[in-house]
């Protein structure tokens, strides 16, 4: 599979904004201060480094597979019984990575209608899904906790 010069730039930015999303998953888990939380960022910063090999793959060329199966449904208990110091820095790095998954779905959105290899783009729109599951357990772990309104 030849790509286009188009392509390649895009891939390289889907690459950049996987790289900051394992960044951020990878720091804002070490930062947290609920177990939950640490273990969710965690969890999902593995998702990531997944995604970006997968971008790798396809950059050398080959079209990786992608399961059909959905998420991961995930539950959360309330950690927080009242407002603290705590539950504010943990909502801030909440906020932060909601905010970088948003961009990753937009960012795959567009690029899902620039690629022509159809698999290829199949592969992206999985990407995608899997970004705004990220973005769904987040606001479900803050919707939990009284930090999203």
């Amino acid at each position: 599979m030849q790509l286009s010069q188009k392509e390649t730039m895009l891939l390289s930015d889907m690459k950049s904004q996987e790289k900051l999303c394992i960044e951020k998953y990878s720091k804002n888990a070490q930062a947290t201060n609920d177990v939950q939380l640490k273990n969710l960022f965690t969890e999902l910063g593995e998702v990531e480094r997944k995604h970006l090999s997968m971008l790798s793959d396809i950059g050398n060329g080959n079209v990786p597979s992608v399961s059909s199966g959905g998420g991961t449904a995930r539950s959360f208990n309330a950690t927080y019984s009242t407002a603290s110091n705590e539950k504010t820095q943990d909502c801030f790095l909440c906020n932060d990575l909601l905010a970088i998954e948003k961009h990753a779905s937009a960012l795959y959105d567009t690029c899902i209608f620039e690629f022509t290899d159809a698999s290829v783009r199949n592969v992206l729109n999985h990407i995608q899904k899997e970004e705004q599951e990220h973005g769904k357990a987040i606001y479900d772990y803050m919707k939990v906790n009284g930090m999203y309104s």
